[in-house]
């Protein structure tokens, strides 16, 4: 890019082929791009979404309807796009669900920011007033809230439920909710008076088989490992659990060594010592009692056998995250070198079996002493059907867990989306200044979560946002009526038990606030220009013009 001045020589700045977008030109084109995003997952919100067909490069199918999925398997380009997939991530990691919604009012916010920058309103109050309209909408959202107890199982099997709502999980609704009540509770840890759950503590194995009515919980772990000789138990009661990070092998030295053995004598010598050292392995594990061997790593050949011998379970080559679940599990600790292991270090499990589940072999740890990490097998038809059930569970396991440590939830199905919509709009009125046009701003992108719920059930969304918004005003107004998507008449959230954690609704507000502002404030985009595309695979190294030659196979 070239500048000059009073018709002097141009002065060269940006390298040749950089493309630039300024001002005007520049904002519109990021708001379009973020909002092609938004409309995306649109029709995937709420019970009446409809699913999403990906097929990625390689021909693998995912059929889903959850937000964030989709946006990981779309394959974004544009910058601002990428920035609101960045939203629908960060909705994910912190609540588990709400990440359609949270893109969908970025969207709206954008939207709604895009007519006011046409009347000539500053990006920056804009982005002011939206700051002071997400602070106040979390205020609100926290006065609306109902309190939760650890105890309410009925309360957080409907918060369960209406995580699920809209995914594919073959009518188990009700039957995947309580599985993941018991599965949160199972793995809550009291601390400092406070609640703090780890979903992580839950393993999660899927297996083609059965169907989802045959997914449970496991209380304890279920290792996808069989044992590593056929001639070991298949089943040990009582069991004492040995846990390592080392290999039961022998050990290669730091330093490249050669051994130089001149008579069969010494090459008989040489063997016995290494059988005595892989036997005194077994024999230390013998010594501390233990009955269980989990390895991170290798098991010798020669140490399988003595093993067997000695009537000693072993599996091999287990994942870390195993290891630690197993250690959570049974109470006892992963020892990096077996010679300094005692009895103390074993963990325990009432039993350690190994079962056939489909055409694979694994080991269940079952009967541990308050297992603070424990598995759910998921069973389903086909891939697809275990693929969405797991993702349903994930949001069911996270929605739980998030309301438990907040202790708070709110109503569903577009209430506090309506009662945010209308007390902002009078806070507006309160600030005055240019501010005020972005709060305003704000509030009526608030009712794009019932008008897009209304829109998906086939129903009349203009009509659908009146009538709620005449149930949550006046001497009668009740803040829980949201929308029933079979006839669009409002309706009590909290006695149709659509009930959704606290966190999820204003973390998806500030999310969505962030990611409009950050988009809204950006005048210039300077890009680079592309690199030219590296070679054709295969054929690296042959000049231009002599790659394979046609019809050869």
């Amino acid at each position: 890019m070239a500048y000059a001045m009073n018709g002097q020589q141009p002065i060269i700045v940006l390298r040749e082929g950089t493309e630039r977008a300024k001002n005007r030109e520049a904002q519109t084109n990021n708001i379009a791009a973020a909002r092609a995003v938004a409309d995306a997952v649109r029709s995937t919100l709420g019970p009446k979404g409809m699913d999403k067909m990906l097929v990625d490069s390689l021909g693998d199918v995912v059929i889903t309807n959850d937000g964030v999925t989709i946006l990981k398997e779309i394959d974004v380009q544009h910058p601002a796009a990428k920035m609101v997939v960045e939203v629908a991530k960060t909705q994910d990691n912190e609540c588990g669900d709400g990440t359609t919604t949270s893109v969908v009012i970025a969207g709206e916010l954008l939207k709604k920011a895009e007519s006011l920058i046409e009347q000539n309103i500053h990006p920056t109050i804009l982005a002011n007033g939206y700051g002071m309209a997400a602070a106040k909408a979390i205020e609100i959202l926290d006065t609306i809230a109902i309190p939760v107890k650890f105890e309410n199982e009925a309360l957080l099997k409907k918060i369960a439920s209406t995580a699920m709502t809209g995914k594919s999980v073959g009518g188990q609704r009700e039957f995947l909710a309580d599985i993941s009540v018991k599965a949160v509770k199972a793995i809550a840890e009291k601390k400092n008076g406070k609640y703090e759950i780890d979903v992580d503590n839950i393993k999660v194995e899927k297996k083609t088989g059965g169907s989802i009515a045959d997914t449970h919980v496991i209380e304890g772990i279920v290792i996808d490992k069989e044992r590593v000789h056929p001639r070991m138990p298949k089943q040990v009661k009582n069991a004492k659990i040995a846990l390592l990070s080392a290999a039961l092998e022998i050990k290669k030295t730091e330093v490249e060594a050669k051994i130089q053995i001149r008579d069969p004598a010494s090459m008989q010598a040489f063997l016995d010592e290494e059988e005595s050292s892989l036997k005194g392995m077994v024999d230390k594990l013998k010594q501390i009692g233990a009955t269980v061997v989990f390895c991170q790593k290798g098991i010798d050949d020669l140490v399988q056998h003595y093993m067997a011998k000695q009537g000693i379970y072993g599996c091999r080559r287990l994942k870390e995250s195993d290891m630690e679940k197993l250690a959570k599990a049974t109470g006892g600790k992963i020892i990096g070198n077996l010679n300094e292991m005692e009895s103390t270090d074993l963990g325990f499990a009432a039993m350690v079996e190994e079962q056939k589940i489909g055409d694979d072999d694994m080991t269940y740890i079952t009967g541990c002493k308050n297992p603070k990490a424990i598995t759910l097998m998921i069973r389903g038809g086909t891939e697809h059907v275990i693929e969405e059930v797991d993702r349903a569970m994930h949001d069911a396991l996270r929605v739980v867990g998030i309301t438990i440590e907040d202790g708070k939830a709110v109503p569903g199905g577009g209430a506090p989306e309506i009662e945010l919509s209308l007390r902002l709009a009078s806070y507006a009125s309160s600030v005055g200044g240019r501010e005020q046009l972005a709060i305003e701003a704000f509030a009526q992108a608030m009712e794009v979560i019932p008008w897009v719920l209304a829109e998906n059930a086939g129903l009349d969304s203009m009509d659908v946002v009146i009538k709620l918004k005449s149930v949550h005003e006046g001497k009668k107004a009740n803040k829980n009526m949201g929308l029933d998507l079979t006839d669009g008449k409002p309706i009590d959230m909290l006695k149709e038990n659509v009930i959704e954690p606290l966190r999820v609704k204003t973390q998806a507000i500030k999310s969505a606030f962030e990611v409009a502002n950050m988009i809204l404030r950006i005048d210039d985009v300077i890009a680079s220009r592309k690199a030219p595309p590296g070679p054709q695979g295969g054929q690296g190294g042959m000049p231009p013009g002599m790659g394979g030659m046609p019809g050869m196979m």
